[in-house]
């Protein structure tokens, strides 16, 4: 499912705070809510495809939801003793929220779009360079460190700069609104621009905060 006519106009949604995923990126969900068994449950059955997405308060029984999410498709799938799902999903493209459905399911439903983030599923669409991110790394590296993120660095680095990058976005201890100005950001060129100031930002408060003794 590579070209953007064939993805669905209709997609489940699972909401997750200050979690993103990106195109060709995969990452491990544990699922144990009741309703979102039977959203996996449901998707294995289809396209096994659900809409990642942020909401805006957690703290609401029904949050409203961010506009643009991914989706992904489930490529791995495992069943804990305790019922549990052990699942992998990779993202394909990004997506805007139309409008959401009403239904008679325990999870959320939403009609959208993915005209705005098309060139997604276009394979090498995004190039960058490697000396573009050496100050990204420096000062992530720094950030990390000071968050107390364990990351390995040298499996990042054997990976496609386009993909380190998206990897760096995701794993970064950035808010929730930050992480969402990463998503929405058109290509990797972008990202990487907004990726800096939102550094930038971080760096300085460091530094303001340091005290020489």
């Amino acid at each position: 499912m590579n070209k953007i006519e064939n993805l669905p106009k209709k997609i489940s949604i699972f909401p997750l705070s200050n979690f993103i995923i990106f195109p060709n990126a995969s990452v491990p969900l544990n699922i144990f809510e009741p309703r979102y068994i039977k959203m996996v449950d449901d998707s294995m059955k289809s396209d096994r495809i659900i809409g990642m997405i942020q909401p805006k308060n957690q703290r609401k029984k029904t949050p409203e939801l961010y506009s643009i999410g991914c989706a992904g498709k489930i490529t791995s799938f495992d069943e804990t003793n305790d019922g549990r799902y052990l699942i992998i999903v990779k993202g394909i493209s990004r997506f805007k929220i139309l409008r959401e459905i009403d239904n008679n399911k325990p999870y959320r439903e939403c009609e959208v779009s993915f005209n705005e983030y098309n060139k997604d599923v276009i394979n090498n669409y995004n190039e960058i360079k490697f000396s573009d991110l050496e100050l990204i790394f420096k000062n992530l590296k720094s950030l990390f460190k000071k968050k107390g993120y364990i990351i390995n660095w040298k499996k990042l680095e054997k990976q496609s700069l386009d993909q380190t990058i998206n990897a760096l976005a995701m794993t970064s201890p950035f808010s929730l609104e930050e992480k969402q100005v990463l998503l929405e950001t058109i290509d990797i060129n972008s990202r990487k621009t907004k990726l800096e100031k939102i550094l930038d930002t971080y760096i300085v408060d460091n530094f303001n905060n340091t005290t020489i003794q």
